[in-house]
């Protein structure tokens, strides 16, 4: 960077930085004793990430994408398919020992947000060449409503640097055709890949979106052009077609009124039986034949501003896959052993009831973390599928009054390539079928398609599309706030320093809950053991994302960065199939998790599992069993200290500390109450 600009940019980082502190506050006075977001849930599984990252790559100086820390019955489980945040994961490594886990997180997750805010005010300056404005940008996407809740169960969401950063990348790659950029192409879509794995894919849509904006233009007709189209007879007489899509478009809608009044039926049409029923079906086709008449009334001039492809191109296309590839390496080399095991990297797609996206009343709801927010509208939020985090979608008044403003008053025309980038998020940002104020209309969306695409698919989860429409928002704001302060009866300053309080005012996120990550002083009685034994904490299951067998809890996989013993369970972003059923083998672990999700066990069977029990402990080496009394049921708690001959160590609160029959401590008698 020139020199006379670092200044410009060291000031950005640390009022970028201050904001942090204020917008976490009161968590940078807790950083090795509280946490965003509970234990139980996601944050612990992000905070052990960093300590198993360095646990397998330092301390067992083995591959980090595969572990016994977890599931550790069979062979080692392999991350490949895990949200494993690398990227973090690396920034940890000389941090862990010195600050701890708990401190290393919060510290990591503060500075990613005021990286995300770094890049997009890059880009942005790129763009428009004002300091100012690109600032205000930064802090619109940083702390939007939209990331901030996503933030709080999802922590590698927090970290979208990258996606600015490919942005910027990639603009100066179509512009320059340089090596270079190509390369900065490929190792950002990497960085986006090891942050979250959803923002890999968002990095191909957003190329997409930008090649296409350059290759294809619509230009609207001449006024002669269309006023015979505007005829409705005279439109029939030079396109028949035109009759027979309204045709279409009117019996459809009769068909979709009749079902949704009636809750459809079945009726014969030539001897076939057809059932209509639900409203998916008609409606698809009555979208459909709507767009292509829309497309006849607006009759459009298409352009193709398309070159040969070239060697060049080739080339360029080739270096940006390369250097992608080559930071994957380790992760690359995870999945293939996963698809060796004939493990499959997609889920199945329903057309019906595959995940929804955001209600399009959300994206203008008033921040609803906001302390004077009102609690219906986060009510309403939670009730939503996908609960709170996921349908939080506020696009903020403060950047839709600049926009409108900025369009309407001073004749701003936003550049149509960033137009179509925000479009085509929003729409996917829907979902499959668009949903408004909590009502199914239905109406089928790009993503209805597009997650039937290889890899596109893998972003399961559309109301997350809402991060890149947002980073397009905070764009057009910069732009038209650039515009506005371009206008020679406006006192920039003046309108700078009122957005800027404004938009403070709008994004400030209060009051923040924070949530203790004390580890409870039992586990230093398992932490001090030095034998490698396994710890067995009851309830226990195998859970990830998508399914969940018996009842496992993260916070034993956040307690286990404590005492570093392995488990028994697990809980991942995507557990593979072949290791379930390779757990499920173990009798005595289906016992114990059917126990777990409070069913009953026959007791001819229960007895013959207690005999065993000895044996099961023995063969996995199991050293300690934590029971979490609040949780585990009375038949379960009964079973294990019978099976296992469990001896009561000590207490901590609801949890309880045994050791098995013949299990020997370094010290018998501690004792922890």
């Amino acid at each position: 960077m020139p020199r006379a600009s670092w200044p410009v940019h060291l000031f950005a980082v640390l009022l970028y930085a201050a904001v942090a502190v204020a917008f976490s506050w009161p968590l940078t006075r807790q950083l090795s004793s509280a946490l965003p977001g509970p234990i139980t849930g996601d944050t612990g599984v992000y905070v052990w990430n960093l300590w198993l990252f360095r646990h397998e790559l330092v301390e067992l100086g083995s591959q980090p994408f595969f572990t016994w820390s977890i599931l550790s019955l069979t062979t080692p489980v392999d991350l490949s398919l895990h949200n494993y945040t690398v990227f973090a994961d690396l920034l940890a490594l000389p941090l862990l020992p010195w600050l701890g886990v708990v401190a290393t997180f919060n510290i990591i997750r503060l500075g990613m947000r005021v990286l995300t805010a770094y890049a997009v005010f890059l880009l942005v300056r790129r763009l428009i060449g004002r300091s100012a404005e690109a600032w205000l940008a930064g802090l619109l996407f940083a702390w939007s409503p939209v990331l901030v809740t996503r933030g709080m169960a999802h922590s590698s969401l927090v970290m979208a640097a990258p996606l600015p950063v490919f942005l910027l990348a990639f603009l100066r790659l179509l512009n320059t055709r340089q090596k270079r950029w190509a390369v900065a192409v490929g190792v950002t879509t990497a960085w986006a890949a090891l942050s979250d794995p959803y923002y890999a894919v968002y990095c191909v849509l957003l190329a997409g979106c930008l090649i296409g904006a350059r290759l294809v233009s619509f230009t609207p007709r001449s006024e002669a052009d269309l006023i015979g189209r505007r005829s409705v007879f005279v439109g029939y007489l030079q396109s028949p077609m035109l009759a027979v899509l309204d045709f279409g478009i009117l019996t459809t809608a009769a068909v979709a009124t009749a079902i949704a009044v009636t809750g459809g039926g079945q009726f014969t049409m030539l001897g076939i039986t057809i059932g209509a029923r639900s409203l998916y079906t008609p409606v698809l086709v009555l979208t459909m034949l709507t767009v292509v008449r829309l497309f006849f009334v607006v009759w459009p001039r298409i352009h193709l501003h398309m070159a040969r492809p070239s060697l060049q191109d080739a080339g360029l296309g080739a270096i940006a896959a390369a250097s992608c590839a080559i930071p994957l390496t380790p992760l690359l080399f995870a999945l293939a052993r996963r698809l060796g095991e004939q493990e499959s990297f997609r889920e199945r797609v329903w057309w019906r009831s595959s995940p929804p996206g955001v209600d399009l009343l959300s994206l203008v709801i008033p921040n609803p973390n906001h302390p004077l927010a009102a609690s219906s509208w986060q009510d309403w939020l939670t009730r939503q599928s996908g609960a709170y985090v996921e349908n939080v979608a506020s696009l903020t008044f403060v950047a839709l009054f600049v926009l409108v403003l900025a369009c309407l008053r001073f004749a701003f025309r936003p550049p149509r390539i960033w137009i179509a980038t925000t479009l085509v998020f929003g729409a996917l940002a829907l979902g499959p079928f668009v949903t408004v104020s909590g009502l199914n209309t239905y109406v089928p969306g790009p993503w209805a398609v597009l997650r039937y695409v290889p890899f596109i698919g893998n972003a399961r989860t559309p109301a997350r599309f809402s991060i890149v429409l947002m980073l397009g928002v905070a764009i057009l704001f910069a732009l038209a706030l650039a515009h506005i302060g371009s206008h020679a009866r406006v006192r920039r300053r003046l309108v700078l320093a009122m957005v800027g309080a404004a938009l403070l005012f709008e994004l400030l996120p209060a009051p923040r809950v924070l949530y203790s990550a004390t580890v409870p002083e039992i586990y230093d009685v398992i932490a001090n053991d030095p034998r490698d034994v396994v710890v067995l904490e009851l309830p226990v299951g195998i859970r990830d994302g998508r399914m969940s067998l018996g009842d496992f809890n993260a916070e034993a996989q956040f307690y286990q960065t404590f005492h570093h013993k392995r488990l028994v369970g697990g809980y991942l972003s995507r557990v593979p199939g072949y290791k379930i059923k390779r757990h499920r083998r173990w009798v005595m672990l289906r016992a114990l998790m059917a126990l777990s999700e409070g069913r009953e066990i026959p007791s001819p069977r229960a007895a013959i599992l207690r005999a065993r029990g000895t044996s099961f402990v023995e063969r996995l080496k199991i050293g300690y069993v934590v029971i979490e009394s609040s949780r585990a049921s009375p038949a379960l708690r009964e079973f294990a200290i019978e099976a296992f001959g469990l001896q009561k160590i000590g207490a901590s609160g609801t949890r309880e500390l045994y050791r098995p029959r013949g299990s020997e401590m370094l010290s018998a008698e501690i004792s922890v109450q």
